[in-house]
């Protein structure tokens, strides 16, 4: 049974959905056509992997290899194709893309689904601000392919050609929420008590064990998005270190990283960073990671170590993972993200 007025496959329930896919089926085709035209090489990457990324609260699907010899040996559905990208780039290829299909646990809703489509796409040797201008051009590539002149959700409308705002994380912060962001951030970690006061003024309700991390989110969640991507979208850029992920710090900051988040009609598209190649950087920030995902979830996941051993060998680049099904969505006037999935997995 899928959500929302029972199975897909009814013929009343398709014949509604069908515009909202034939209009997905157009976006890839002409996104594909504008990847060509940049230069850009369509890659396939495999879903099986040994890792399925190391992040806190991303929830993979575990399963197992069977070899010859009948040993089981653990595999996971991939939650994103990035580590499998990268290798690619310290393969020697310069501008890959990838419509990946990926898998993610715990979540379901109008704008989540267990099963869905990530296209990430990287640069070789060039800054991540490129991945803003490439933004702004699918916006309205996909506008086009749709027939759409505005995105819309939940009363909240963007035009997709116009320029995307771009918007600091810390004047966000100063002006949605009256926090002093950076103040927070020392040494490229985050003060949990300053933070703290910071959400007790704005008036954003924190748990006792509820990390620097944690907060941020409260903050941005309850403050910040739903002030982006309305008019036109959003890029929300120079993310506080502590929030870096797998992207490298700015060069000469020790507060903020090169990543930025593109929202539209307050959705999250898209997550963008100048890439890390910082191999012990990274191995200890995904050590933090799986500290913190036993401390709360109580599981971890392996580390990739063939992924580490191509970060050290990866050039310079920038990428970014941006929800296809949630860009048809917007551009197709669709409300929920299982209309623009042709077959939707049943609860």
């Amino acid at each position: 049974m899928a959500a929302n007025g029972g199975p897909f496959w009814l013929p009343g329930r398709h014949a509604a959905r069908r515009p909202h896919l034939l209009a997905r089926g157009r976006i890839a085709v002409a996104l594909r056509t504008w990847f060509a035209a940049e230069g850009f090489l369509e890659v396939e990457t495999a879903t099986l992997q040994v890792s399925p990324g190391n992040e806190t609260h991303l929830h993979a699907f575990a399963t197992s290899l069977i070899g010859p010899d009948t040993i089981h040996h653990p595999l996971y559905l991939r939650t994103s194709p990035e580590f499998a990208c990268k290798k690619l780039l310290a393969a020697g290829e310069s501008r890959i893309f990838d419509f990946a299909r990926v898998f993610r646990n715990r979540e379901r809703g109008a704008l989540h689904h267990p099963e869905f489509t990530m296209l990430e796409w990287y640069r070789a040797e060039e800054p991540y601000e490129t991945l803003m201008a490439d933004c702004a051009a699918i916006l309205a590539v996909a506008a086009r392919a749709a027939g759409s002149t505005q995105f819309a959700f939940r009363g909240r409308t963007i035009d997709p050609f116009v320029e995307p705002e771009r918007l600091t994380v810390a004047e966000a912060f100063a002006r949605d929420a009256g926090i002093d962001l950076l103040a927070t951030v020392r040494g490229g970690a985050g003060d949990r008590a300053a933070l703290a006061a910071g959400a007790a003024r704005a008036g954003v309700a924190i748990a006792d064990d509820d990390t620097w991390g944690d907060i941020f989110s409260r903050i941005l969640a309850e403050k910040i998005e739903p002030n982006l991507g309305n008019g036109r979208a959003t890029i929300l850029y120079e993310y506080p270190l502590p929030q870096a992920a797998l992207a490298r710090a700015k060069p000469g900051s020790d507060k903020v990283a090169e990543r930025f988040e593109l929202y539209a009609c307050g959705v999250e598209l898209g997550n963008a960073f100048g890439e890390l190649t910082d191999v012990a950087e990274q191995r200890a920030r995904f050590a933090e990671a799986m500290d913190e995902k036993q401390r709360i979830h109580g599981e971890r996941y392996p580390v990739d170590e063939d992924f580490l051993d191509a970060l050290a060998r990866m050039p310079q680049a920038c990428g970014i993972a941006l929800g296809f099904d949630r860009l048809a969505m917007l551009a197709s006037g669709a409300q929920s993200i299982e209309q623009v999935i042709w077959t939707p997995v049943a609860e």
